[in-house]
């Protein structure tokens, strides 16, 4: 766990009840006002208000943020393993990531992933429900189809492709986050941090893999400053903030982005 990176604060665009104009307006405005990362979420319909309102789907959306992007890494909060085959979710990731590439830079692609939970999505869309166990049996195998489609793929991807990937279950979630991630969303509160840690780290060892580098990233929601100081304090690096349109709170933004500056000696 990297305790001396730097605080970097992403803001979770809700592409629901808002047209894509605003939208395109909010990405250019956090993007300009210092925002470090910026995540939509992968869903077909609204997740709270009208359930029929204003909707737009994730992945052709992060490949316009790409184009109009220039130095914000962006993901979704989270892809949902269900909706695409495996191999094409590693074909569509390396391509947005090379769209983001600007001036001989490299990529600025986050993929950020789980195994789902919104049911409607599945039964409006034609996909399996199943259990949440075998969804996670299937995003085991995503992960490792996947990872290996991106060693395959001309032109490889123009850098090691940051994994995210969120949830707290000790059993198999933290098994996955040991053996794929690189940041690990985690939904808990600070004093369970140090157990789920010790238990990614049982996992890693396992799995023959070093974590020493996995960066801690957790919702700031409604918490407050108190709050987020101790997931500091835990050793949460990356803060996502969810903002919900169509009247985007950027004063909102503005007073955790002096927090994240503070927090490195801004």
């Amino acid at each position: 766990m990297l305790l001396d990176t730097p605080v970097r604060l992403g803001i979770q665009i809700q592409p629901q009840h808002v047209t894509y104009p605003q939208i395109r307006d909010a990405v250019l405005r956090l993007e300009e006002a210092g925002v470090d990362i910026l995540f939509n979420w992968d869903h077909f319909y609204p997740l709270y208000g009208d359930p029929e309102g204003l909707h737009f789907e994730s992945w052709t959306m992060l490949a316009a943020w790409a184009e109009q992007t220039e130095r914000v890494e962006f993901g979704a909060l989270v892809n949902c393993n269900s909706y695409r085959n495996a191999d094409l979710q590693a074909d569509m990731a390396r391509t947005v990531d090379h769209i983001s590439a600007k001036g001989g830079a490299e990529g600025r692609f986050i993929f950020g992933t789980g195994s789902g939970w919104f049911e409607r999505d599945y039964t409006e869309y034609g996909y399996e429900f199943g259990t949440a166990g075998s969804r996670l049996n299937d995003l085991a195998e995503g992960l490792a189809r996947v990872e290996a489609r991106w060693a395959k793929l001309n032109p490889a991807p123009t850098r090691k492709i940051p994994v995210m990937i969120g949830g707290k279950g000790e059993q198999k979630t933290l098994r996955l986050v040991a053996r794929h991630a690189d940041i690990w969303h985690s939904f808990v509160k600070p004093d369970e941090l140090a157990h789920k840690l010790s238990v990614i780290e049982n996992w890693a060892e396992k799995e023959g893999r070093d974590t020493a580098g996995l960066v801690v990233s957790n919702e700031l929601a409604d918490r407050g400053e108190e709050m987020a100081d101790a997931l500091y304090d835990a050793g949460t690096r990356l803060f996502t903030l969810g903002l919900g349109g169509p009247d985007f709170d950027y004063d909102l933004v503005a007073s955790w982005l002096r927090w994240r500056d503070t927090k490195n000696g801004g």
